[in-house]
């Protein structure tokens, strides 16, 4: 099983740009092209929040427009910039999705079990996680002892770059590490939100973090270092699951390298 992570795509409505010179659409329109275009295709796709830009029903609509052309099943789930309103919304065909209240769900119908959870704090950079939320993951991985990845905007660890370690999952965060060291079949944590590749061993599992489909954050890891954004390659996590492995993560960049030929 493959499963491709595309996070942090900002998209903004057709033809408006981020921060009026970063064509965020486009951007994600290379990385859709790109999924497709992978041998072997990705079975499903995650979007690990930061989904649009503003959280406006314009913004999702161009989205839409966008992430439909992928040729496989995708989830969503909500960062920081989204609202939880308009993207229901404007996905009413997405059933995964929950009506009302917060934006968690499973998908059970997949070699790998998949939680997605709502980091999401209105207004806020920063992400929580609430009784309700925790409880809910309580009982989901209680009904099952499968392989589980479990997905999210928020990483509840530091990275070492300060602005992203004062805006991670701040809380709710010791009951979710307790959460993951009790069931020894969550196979990895995923997250968005920094817009670098980071791996870490938290938890007692491993946890991980997709570069962002179009800007990326500056590697900056100096005390008191400010936010700050780079143009390097844009790219997306693609997570392949073996059963006798475990789940073995790449980074694939997107973008126009030439073609792959023999070495030597």
């Amino acid at each position: 099983m493959l499963i491709a992570q595309i996070s942090d795509p900002h998209v903004k409505r057709e033809g408006e740009l981020l921060y009026g010179r970063i064509d965020t659409q486009g951007f994600l329109e290379r990385a859709v092209a790109h999924v497709n275009a992978l041998d072997p295709r990705p079975d499903v796709a995650l979007v690990t929040g930061d989904l649009v830009d503003g959280g406006k029903p314009e913004e999702y609509a161009n989205l839409k427009s966008v992430l439909s052309t992928l040729a496989m099943p995708f989830y969503l789930i909500p960062g920081n910039h989204d609202a939880r309103d308009a993207l229901r919304e404007v996905f009413p065909d997405h059933a995964y999705l929950p009506r009302t209240g917060f934006l968690q769900y499973v998908v059970e119908d997949l070699p790998l079990r998949l939680v997605a959870l709502d980091t999401l704090v209105p207004g806020k950079g920063h992400g929580a996680l609430c009784d309700e939320r925790l409880g809910w993951l309580a009982a989901r991985l209680a009904e099952s002892d499968r392989p589980t990845l479990l997905f999210m905007h928020h990483p509840p660890f530091d990275i070492g770059i300060a602005p992203f370690d004062a805006a991670r999952l701040l809380e709710g965060v010791d009951q979710l590490e307790a959460l993951v060291r009790a069931h020894g079949n969550i196979e990895r944590v995923l997250c968005g939100h920094v817009h670098r590749p980071i791996q870490v061993r938290w938890a007692g599992t491993m946890a991980s973090i997709a570069p962002g489909t179009a800007h990326q954050a500056s590697l900056d890891l100096r005390d008191g270092a400010k936010l700050s954004m780079t143009m390097e390659p844009p790219g997306m996590a693609l997570h392949l699951w073996r059963p006798a492995t475990g789940l073995i993560t790449h980074v694939s960049y997107v973008g126009d390298y030439g073609k792959s030929r023999p070495f030597g």
